[in-house]
């Protein structure tokens, strides 16, 4: 009989220590511990901060969300209810705080209904032009992609939620948060191939 994976326990044992942690200063910062705050920051700061750039691409705006957030925590650190991680529910309140701040300054939302019926099965053999790129390649395709695309992939792979955590923080159906991913992912592998493609013809 197989015993348990050696090579995932301790990353699960790791992750679960650290989401305890999370749980922990979260009671503390209801408490009144702006330490415990301050060390949230450090944590997660970095990670929320890049969500709320692939929303709004503007870091002196985002930076302004981020403040709002952290305030926010602050403010309502007794109502989280260990539903989610605190991850994902701090990055969920900075989606909130930059929808309200972008109405109060009027912005445009940029709407992208065309992914609802894309379909949400794995993406098929595009990915290998993913495969081939580098960070600094996947990272400025990643900036040329539309609003709705960037954030779906800030959210599974930079902050490496789950799709129902995704799902939540974007408030559409699981299969939909699936379907803009594979979404996303091509869009993604198609710029990377069609540069690769210009960068052979050069």
């Amino acid at each position: 009989m197989n015993g348990p994976d050696q090579s995932t326990a301790p990353a699960d044992a790791v992750a679960a220590d650290r989401d305890r942690d999370d749980n922990q200063l979260l009671r503390r910062v209801a408490a009144g511990d702006e330490g415990a705050l301050a060390e949230l920051y450090q944590r997660h700061g970095k990670v929320v901060l890049s969500q709320v750039l692939f929303v709004v691409g503007d870091r002196a705006f985002g930076e302004e969300v981020l403040q709002d957030t952290m305030l926010a925590v602050w403010h309502q650190a007794g109502s989280f209810r260990g539903e989610s991680r605190v991850r994902s529910w701090m990055i969920a309140i900075a989606r909130r705080q930059a929808r309200d701040r972008r109405r109060r300054h009027r912005l445009r939302e940029v709407e992208d209904t065309a992914l609802i019926n894309q379909p949400s099965s794995d993406a098929g053999p595009e990915l290998t032009a993913l495969e081939r790129a580098d960070v600094d390649d996947v990272a400025s395709a990643i900036a040329g992609l539309g609003r709705a695309h960037r954030e779906v992939l800030g959210l599974v792979f930079a902050a490496d939620l789950t799709m129902a955590e995704v799902a939540e923080i974007l408030e559409i159906p699981i299969g939909t948060a699936k379907s803009r991913l594979f979404a996303a992912r091509t869009a993604l592998c198609r710029t990377l191939d069609d540069d690769g493609k210009k960068g052979k013809s050069q």
